[in-house]
């Protein structure tokens, strides 16, 4: 979001009864919070979640669970709408029939090293934005503070940046610096004539979150055959998730937004056109065959009485 635009939030919403306090911070700001087992809401956060993941939240977890990203979705994530034109995003999947996390067990977390985000950052939230004549994103904070938590109390201060360090927080930020630039950049691309292409979020989704299906188009030849993508970069993307990901959010801002990232191939344009019309004259094909076949049907003389055996006399 923009800085006006979380000041028409503060002003808007009624923050009596919200968690999130309205006045933005600086990584400097001194807090009061401390959260331990022996603290008497233990695991309380954890019991009703609602928790947006990023890329790297994805990687780091489905590799620390020996899945594919296509069968960490399918288990662990369930989708949702980042923008009102339907930008892809994917939340945790709540144990089934209630609202607490898959992961969570009587100790704690059971992937505490490789939580999300949003769980290392709690109870502070991290506030992405830029003005209106910036072209980089810059970083704000704001303090959650729900009636259930009791960390608050706790006799320890520090400040917002401190705590970012000591919850390791600040790996996760720069991995998914690229990432929120993306989501900036499309929140703030202002508004569109119609709808995105499904086939432009359906590529979003694959390259953001299923990264090894990205991976497996990335050395397709259909991907060769249109980019030119140097034997050092592919070896790099092939063995390493993480520069897979930066090349994912590159390659993105290509595709959306027409930022050079890729050479193409000589010849490449000629050939989707070549394939796109293709397909098309395939759908005018089939299109033509079922008009005939309708055509066919509709004149065709009935059958006479006893033919179809169940309406003529002997």
């Amino acid at each position: 979001m923009d800085e006006q635009e979380f000041q028409n939030l503060a002003k808007d919403s009624p923050f009596v009864e919200s968690p999130v306090m309205p006045n933005m911070l600086e990584g400097d700001t001194t807090i009061q919070f401390r959260c331990h087992r022996q603290v008497k809401c233990w695991n309380a956060c954890c019991s009703n979640i609602d928790i947006p993941l990023t890329p790297y939240d994805i990687l780091r977890l489905k590799n620390r669970l020996g899945m594919s990203s296509g069968e960490f979705l399918q288990q662990y994530t369930f989708p949702y709408e980042l923008d009102k034109d339907g930008l892809p995003g994917v939340k945790f999947q709540p144990v089934e029939g209630g609202t607490a996390c898959q992961f969570m067990v009587d100790e704690g977390c059971s992937v505490y090293e490789d939580r999300p985000a949003a769980c290392r950052y709690y109870p502070v939230a991290l506030l992405s934005m830029r003005r209106s004549d910036e072209y980089t994103d810059r970083t704000a904070y704001a303090l959650v503070q729900e009636k259930h938590c009791l960390g608050h109390q706790e006799p320890r201060k520090l400040t917002i940046d401190e705590y970012r360090k000591e919850q390791g927080a600040e790996g996760y930020d720069e991995m998914s610096r690229g990432w929120r630039q993306l989501i900036l950049k499309k929140k703030s691309a202002g508004p569109a004539v119609g709808k995105p292409p499904q086939i432009s979020n359906q590529l979003f989704f694959m390259t953001s979150y299923d990264l090894d299906r990205f991976r497996a188009f990335v050395i397709s030849p259909s991907f060769n055959e249109s980019y030119v993508v140097p034997v050092e970069t592919m070896a790099e993307i092939v063995a390493d998730d993480e520069k897979l990901m930066e090349f994912g959010f590159n390659f993105l801002k290509q595709a959306l937004f027409n930022e050079k990232f890729l050479e193409e191939q000589e010849g490449a344009y000629e050939k989707r056109r070549a394939r796109l019309n293709e397909r098309a004259q395939s759908i005018i094909a089939e299109m033509q065959k079922d008009r005939q076949r309708l055509e066919d049907e509709k004149y065709s003389p009935d059958p006479r009485p006893g033919d179809c055996g169940c309406g003529g006399n002997d």
